[in-house]
């Protein structure tokens, strides 16, 4: 890692003090969490700090998941606050997000940085063609969900989230919206789920990273980097209850479809990168 002179110090903390900020906001506005967007942030970062590239990505999702805990704190809070959290719905999932969780863990582990780079590329690619031509498309009248597909729905949410440094939320909400729950209750209780999945993402990816001892890094324990997590968690902290507050004040289809051009871009920025460390 490089001396970094005063200027790029605080270019540095600018650049990650404004992605926090647009993470927190939309964590709270779209309930995605706000992973999609502080991952290739913390990426940024930790390639301007000259991190090891072995562990880049890896400290990226991991501190990602651990900043995403309060965060969806709030988040979770300002909705109950509108009655739009399905408690039901998050016990459900628990034990089988838990499950999903561990699995992913492995897979994220075991993963080299390019592959993990070109796994965060493709899901943002989804992400965003979802929420520029499907999230308000999708059925009103809320159906009966099977606990088999509720149970598979966890495992598959948990296992997916974890490798992308996700809160779940741009997997949950898709999933609510698809058996026909309002808008508000899907972004709402995809925040009560983030909660679960970053709490539980965090602790096994600091048993990864402490396990596989492959982390040379500053700051950072096991695949969380404290330094990343202390400038973030204040800004999202604030920004995302600003943003779940905004949800039932904004028609959302023109910021959906502005979102998920920029994730778009995000993917091609990511799948670049890809390209030039593999």
């Amino acid at each position: 890692m490089e001396n970094l002179n005063i200027s790029e110090i605080i270019n540095l903390l600018a650049v990650l003090g404004i992605a926090a900020a647009g993470a927190g906001f939309m964590a709270g506005l779209l309930g995605v969490g706000g992973g999609i967007i502080m991952v290739p942030a913390l990426y940024y970062a930790f390639t301007v700090l000259d991190f090891d590239l072995v562990t880049r990505m890896h400290l990226s999702v991991g501190t990602s998941l651990s900043i995403i805990i309060p965060t969806s704190i709030i988040s979770t809070k300002t909705h109950m606050e509108y009655d739009a959290v399905d408690f039901k719905m998050v016990k459900s999932f628990g034990v089988f997000i838990l499950l999903g969780v561990i699995a992913g863990t492995f897979l994220a582990v075991n993963l080299k940085t390019p592959a993990l780079v070109l796994f965060f590329s493709i899901f943002a690619f989804m992400v965003g063609l979802f929420f520029i031509f499907l999230r308000e498309k999708l059925v009103e009248n809320p159906k009966q969900i099977s606990s088999i597909i509720k149970n598979l729905s966890g495992i598959i949410i948990g296992f997916i989230s974890v490798p992308l440094g996700i809160g779940g939320g741009s997997l949950m909400v898709p999933f609510m919206r698809t058996f026909g729950y309002d808008i508000r209750k899907s972004v709402g209780t995809a925040a009560a789920v983030g909660f679960l999945i970053a709490v539980s993402g965090t602790i096994t990816m600091i048993l990864g990273g402490r396990i596989i001892d492959n982390v040379n890094t500053p700051f950072s324990y096991g695949y969380i980097n404290l330094l990343g997590f202390l400038v973030f968690v204040p800004v999202t902290m604030i920004m995302a209850r600003l943003g779940a507050k905004t949800v039932y004040k904004i028609d959302k289809k023109l910021l959906s479809k502005i979102f998920g051009t920029f994730l778009l871009i995000v993917s091609v920025r990511s799948f670049i990168e890809y390209l030039n460390i593999i």
